[in-house]
């Protein structure tokens, strides 16, 4: 059986025109694109996304 995910989307964009983020496991953090979500998971790990989010908020 697949694992069910529990996605997030971030409160400043509209549910249909961002990135959707789940915690897959300790070790996986998995983004989807909301506007197809059947389209290709893409994974990180958390230290990755991690600094991704810190030098997003940098800008």
């Amino acid at each position: 059986m697949p694992e069910q995910l529990n996605w997030r989307t971030s409160t400043y964009t509209s549910q249909d025109s961002c990135v959707e983020v789940a915690d897959s496991n300790p070790h996986t953090v998995m983004v989807r694109d909301t506007k197809d979500r059947n389209r290709a998971i893409v994974s990180f790990t958390p230290a990755a996304w991690l600094a991704f989010v810190q030098h997003a908020k940098s800008r």
